[in-house]
């Protein structure tokens, strides 16, 4: 009973702060839209930034070991390794979209939590990244290129659909919480490894763009 308590809190304080803003929504509005009282969010939370802290800890926990899963997979070739840390990834995000949104939109934003997010969990994902990249570049699979720049592109391909789902509504007329959008977006994806990232797609695995369309 406790456990759904702190679920229901967590739940809503996603709704909430996506909606409302973290800053137009106060701990009365999240006790009240999870069915449960102040208390319940000082005793398991501290207050509201600690319940922010704790959305951002899961969130890029779980986004860790997706990306982790991808890079066991180096083995079969850096090109597989990364299709799997994008897939994942899109999936993943999909899966969770209020939260993503909620997430990313708040990494934008300076602060010390930020900040500690930063160097605990994304400099980990650089380092993943950029050992497959480095990998792609030694047995010359990728165009020899500057790493920052490749995940640079690689992380707008997979966060902009999730920052900006109203735009995709309104002006494309896309439906990123239709779990058809995901599939076709993972293929799009792959066809931008395929033909930005690698110097010849594996035959295996080749994709064009024809096929994806």
């Amino acid at each position: 009973m406790k456990e759904n308590a702190k679920v229901a809190i967590i739940d809503a304080a996603i709704y909430l702060f996506n909606h409302k803003g973290f800053n137009g929504t106060s701990v009365r509005d999240i006790a009240s839209k999870a069915k449960t009282n102040v208390a319940n969010i000082s005793y398991y939370f501290g207050n509201k930034n600690g319940l922010l802290e704790q959305c951002l800890t899961e969130y890029y926990e779980a986004y860790i070991q997706e990306i982790e899963k991808g890079f066991n997979l180096l083995d079969r070739g850096p090109t597989h390794s990364l299709k799997a840390v994008a897939e994942n990834i899109l999936y993943f995000q999909f899966e969770n979209v209020q939260l993503t949104r909620l997430i990313i939109r708040e990494m934008s934003i300076d602060s010390q939590m930020v900040r500690e997010i930063m160097s605990t969990y994304l400099t980990k994902e650089k380092y993943y990244l950029n050992r497959i990249f480095e990998q792609g570049f030694k047995t010359k699979e990728f165009y020899l290129n500057t790493t920052a720049y490749l995940i640079l592109q690689w992380k707008s391909l997979l966060t902009m659909p999730f920052l900006n789902s109203h735009y995709l509504t309104e002006v494309l007329y896309l439906v990123p919480h239709e779990s058809y959008f995901v599939e076709k977006y993972v293929r799009e994806t792959h066809a931008w490894i395929d033909h930005f990232v690698c110097r010849k797609e594996p035959k295996e695995q080749q994709v064009t763009l024809l096929n994806v369309l």
